[in-house]
């Protein structure tokens, strides 16, 4: 069994890998500033289910004093991951201290300690403006890819594609903190994966309109609350896949047994081709899992750092840890319909104050 350190460990990943690997006897450590709505909830059911947890924040190199005891891993949760941070003027400096410089306490930690690191990125690294140039066709209810090149099919972006364009600031924070860590890896020999997570949706979510989009569908349909169709002609057919919090955890606990042979390798991590949805796919499902339905408006216009389509290519994923996902759509959104369904009572002043 293994002594385990999560960072961001009362976050909705964080919480869910802690809970799990809890479970098979790991002895886990979550270390969280608690900033997030919600993360007091996220927080009683990791204690409840025997982690331990220390209240820290990574922007303070002295709070991972509090650290008393040695790890076998490390497994950095922890963002602040809107993608709207800065499109509208607003100071982006808490984002950029706890996505950067925080990566940069947390891997000195890890450095100091020797601590094999599995970090978790995200597919908002690959940039948007080169996203929504490629060719697609429309179809009844999505946009599809319609071309071959460099980095990108119809099985979805890899890491190959491109890195050069405007991503966000939130994947720039991720993409600055990917180049720290394979330096880390290669300079101080530290054992370490990074891992481009597409989105990742589930029970014990808390979804927002720019963060967990697809629990955001099902809870407004829960709740029945209107929704809106937002750019690229309002018509809903934007399209993203979706992998299962499971799915992810399945990986990580493979991941956990060979992170040690590699030094930063990058890692692309989603629904892929197998579980993807558009918009307009997303309320039709939702419609039929709660058997409520909601008015949808539409904006004509694009929003700031939305992508047309992202699907995720794996890639060697797959082939390195024998992993895939093995959740579809219908059944992620239900397990969120279901979840919500037996804790509307913990979440609803949350949920409706959106």
């Amino acid at each position: 069994m293994k002594k385990i350190l999560i960072i961001g460990g009362a976050g909705f990943i964080g919480s869910n890998v802690g809970v799990a690997l809890r479970a098979e006897g790991h002895t886990v450590e979550c270390f969280d500033n608690l900033s997030r709505r919600g993360s007091e909830i996220l927080l009683k059911r990791v204690l409840d289910h025997g982690c331990s947890f220390v209240h820290g924040d990574i922007r303070n190199p002295e709070d991972f004093l509090k650290l008393k005891d040695t790890f076998d891993i490390l497994i950095e949760c922890s963002a602040e991951p809107s993608v709207l941070v800065g499109t509208r003027g607003e100071d982006a400096r808490f984002q950029i201290n706890n996505n950067l410089f925080g990566t940069v306490n947390c891997l000195e930690f890890a450095r100091v300690w020797q601590i094999p690191v599995i970090f978790l990125s995200t597919s908002r690294v690959y940039p948007y403006t080169a996203i929504n140039k490629l060719a697609f066709r429309e179809s009844d209810t999505r946009f599809e890819y319609a071309d071959n090149q460099v980095g990108v099919s119809q099985k979805g972006i890899s890491t190959m594609f491109t890195l050069q364009g405007y991503r966000s600031l939130y994947g720039a924070t991720k993409l600055a903190s990917e180049y720290l860590l394979q330096e880390y890896g290669g300079q101080y020999n530290l054992p370490s994966i990074i891992d481009r997570c597409g989105v990742i949706a589930g029970p014990w979510q808390l979804g927002k309109v720019d963060q967990g989009v697809f629990t955001y569908w099902i809870y407004r349909h829960y709740f029945e609350k209107d929704l809106r169709y937002i750019g690229f002609g309002g018509s809903g057919k934007q399209v993203r896949d979706l992998l299962h919090i499971d799915d992810l955890v399945r990986l990580i606990k493979k991941q956990m047994g060979e992170v040690g042979r590699f030094r930063g390798e990058v890692f692309n991590v989603g629904g892929s081709e197998y579980s993807n949805l558009s918009l307009s796919e997303t309320t039709a499902l939702c419609r039929k899992i709660t058997g409520k339905k909601v008015a949808v408006s539409s904006t004509l216009d694009n929003r700031p750092a939305d992508v047309k389509w992202f699907i995720t290519d794996n890639g060697n994923t797959q082939n390195v840890f024998n992993w895939k996902p093995e959740k579809k759509p219908e059944d992620i959104l239900s397990d969120i319909y279901i979840w919500l369904s037996e804790h509307t009572g913990s979440f609803s002043g949350l949920f409706k104050g959106e």
